[in-house]
């Protein structure tokens, strides 16, 4: 699939039209273009990073070395919170996605329900350009709004957040792969979480009464073996929420569900 995907970005095709085409000749221009892609992702570079778009929930999103490559485990997260959504029957609902990147989360809850109220924060500056971008190709940009900042602050003192989605640094620093995993590649300040992987999680959870509604849900998105970990912090640093562990499309434990009560 890979290689499919990279032959059509050097001949500027779509995947699906490789099969229709498959005794025209390869111009030497189109051969060289593959053949360094191919040299590239044997390195371990991702795809994304390759072709400059990735998709999720079924879109298409630009992506550079930036931002995060967006993972379909994450997919599951999005539903997740489309359906908390949905059941409150509210409009102007406010959601936020800390540390969005391209924004493939936030423009996804946007794009799906155009009643609500988006804004993703970023520490990075260049993966909130990319942001910005996909949500004026997907024409949310009016209500997929993304701010600079660190976490939660750039929201505290706005109106209070009806949900949060956060998909942080997850990866405990000593266990950061390294080249060919492609997950080396992806920048270390979407990536790295800290001595055991919560540092990220422990901030945000320190500033969600300055921002959080009464009865505001919180999705955060972790990897298996910190989800307990990640219970157990929320568990003592919001002693009266509700919590559930959910699985992923794999069945592993991937995310957490809190209701503030």
């Amino acid at each position: 699939m890979d290689a499919e995907l990279l032959l059509a970005h050097a001949l500027g095709c779509e995947r699906s039209e490789l099969f229709a085409r498959d005794d025209e000749p390869i111009g030497d221009a189109s051969a060289l273009r593959f053949e360094a892609l191919v040299d590239e992702r044997a390195r371990g570079v991702p795809v994304a990073y390759l072709t400059g778009e990735a998709w999720f929930y079924g879109r298409r999103f630009e992506i550079t070395r930036d931002v995060l490559v967006p993972r379909p485990e994450t997919e599951h997260v999005v539903e997740a919170a489309l359906a908390d959504l949905r059941a409150r029957k509210a409009a102007n609902l406010r959601v936020a996605d800390i540390g969005t990147g391209s924004g493939a989360i936030a423009v996804s809850l946007s794009c799906e329900l155009p009643e609500i109220l988006v804004v993703g924060t970023d520490l990075s500056q260049p993966a909130l350009a990319v942001a910005r971008r996909n949500a004026r190709a997907h024409g949310v940009e009016e209500r997929c709004t993304f701010l600079h900042g660190d976490l939660l602050e750039p929201l505290i003192g706005s109106a209070p957040l009806d949900c949060i989605v956060a998909n942080l640094p997850y990866v405990p620093t000593a266990e950061i792969p390294r080249p060919p995993n492609p997950v080396a590649f992806e920048p270390a300040l979407a990536v790295d979480g800290g001595s055991d992987g919560l540092v990220h999680y422990r901030r945000l959870l320190a500033q969600i009464a300055s921002v959080a509604a009464a009865n505001a849900t919180i999705f955060l998105e972790a990897a298996p073996p910190t989800i307990e970990p990640l219970a157990a912090l929320v568990e003592r640093l919001l002693p009266n929420a509700h919590i559930e562990v959910r699985e992923d499309y794999a069945g592993l434990d991937r995310f957490l569900y809190v209701a503030l009560t």
